[in-house]
């Protein structure tokens, strides 16, 4: 006998306790076993019995966003008997619980509210995480890529052009996102949430791109309307992304020179070429006058080069030589076609003619023409 056949001879003759019988609510299609119900403040009519508080700090920037917000997020938290103080010394925040405070589980909505006003997300918004449906998640990106300008080009990535990819983001998966430094800030359901946590870590590894991560969700999103498919794997159906090496350009590296063991050859001072010039040897007057001269040629070539640029703008431009030569020829085209053409109406109403010209009368009018000559000629 195997050990697998004696372990199911093990399950089968175990016998259930008192607590593993079937309750009668277990079957009840009227019942919603997921749905979180509301709190009651009659379920804890005594209150709290210790006092339990959390305090979190926030940068410089957000103390004067803070200052304005804090009446509002004070007044939102009294109503469930939560004390608020704001530390602007110390640059801190404090919530903690009061004797007016009945639900247990809402100090650390409190602290969750705090954390996410310091990580720059606007107070009405911040105030929903109050909210028992309403849960909140702060991913730190900044340990995940050393390199800072990698860094910032995948956070990039995550955001996308005009914030295109954050809202896609956010439409599919419910959840409000605000990438912030090195944190980004995530509110809304557990399954968004950790939706949102397997994109970010993926885009910050470089493991997926934001974009394929975009296509997948639309895709479930479809195969969730077919209630045919609720119960299969969605595998087959979903697309899948091979990570492509991209080759990168070789920088050109110096070449190395030869080695050699003998140092480089020693540079002449500034007294050396004195002394090879002559110039160390003259005096102070005649080295000051040099000086002058040599600045009255720089001066001279300066002003002259100045000229030349003004004069510039003065020259006129060049004409081109052939511009006569290309009219008349122009002219003498125009000409002739002007002569072709008229010689070809003048054929063309000939033919034309020639064409209506009737036998008879084409015979008559020569009988008829040399008389006309001879009364002419009478006639003079």
């Amino acid at each position: 006998m195997d050990e697998n056949d004696v372990s199911n001879e093990v399950v089968k003759g175990k016998k259930k306790g008192k607590h593993d019988k079937p309750k009668p609510w277990d079957d009840d299609p009227n019942i919603d076993h997921w749905k979180v119900e509301k709190f009651d403040p009659s379920w804890n009519e005594s209150g709290m019995l210790e006092v339990s508080s959390f305090s979190t700090l926030f940068p410089q920037y957000r103390e004067k966003y803070l200052q304005e917000a804090w009446p509002l997020v004070k007044s939102s938290l009294k109503e469930f008997g939560i004390s608020a103080e704001l530390n602007l010394v110390e640059g801190s925040m404090t919530v903690s619980t009061t004797r007016k405070t009945k639900d247990p589980y809402i100090i650390v909505k409190a602290r969750d509210l705090i954390r996410l006003l310091s990580r720059s997300v606007p107070a009405p918004q911040a105030i929903k995480v109050l909210d028992d449906e309403m849960q909140c998640d702060i991913i730190k990106i900044s340990g995940l890529v050393r390199n800072k300008e990698r860094f910032v080009k995948r956070r990039q990535h995550l955001v996308g052009p005009n914030s295109s990819t954050l809202k896609a983001l956010e439409i599919l998966t419910g959840c409000y996102i605000l990438v912030q430094g090195n944190t980004v800030s995530v509110m809304g359901s557990y399954k968004g949430l950790k939706q949102v946590r397997r994109i970010v870590e993926e885009c910050m590894l470089n493991k997926m791109h934001p974009v394929y991560n975009i296509k997948i969700l639309m895709m479930k999103k479809e195969l969730e309307k077919d209630p045919a498919l609720a119960q299969e794997n969605w595998d087959r159906f979903l697309p899948k992304f091979n990570k492509k090496n991209v080759k990168q350009k070789k920088v050109n590296a110096k070449p190395k020179k030869p080695y050699t063991p003998f140092p480089p050859p020693q540079q002449p001072s500034k007294v050396d070429i004195q002394l090879e010039t002559g110039e160390y040897f003259l005096s102070d007057k005649k080295k000051s006058a040099k000086k002058w001269q040599e600045r009255q040629v720089q001066q001279a070539e300066k002003t002259a080069e100045n000229k030349r640029k003004r004069d510039e703008s003065f020259v006129p431009p060049k004409e081109p030589a052939n511009l006569v030569g290309n009219s008349e020829d122009a002219s003498n085209n125009v000409a002739e076609m002007a002569m072709s053409l008229k010689e070809k109406a003048r054929k063309f109403g000939k033919r034309k003619s020639e064409e209506n010209i009737n036998a008879e009368t084409y015979i008559m009018g020569s009988s008829d023409q040399p008389s006309k000559k001879k009364s002419k000629k009478q006639k003079s």
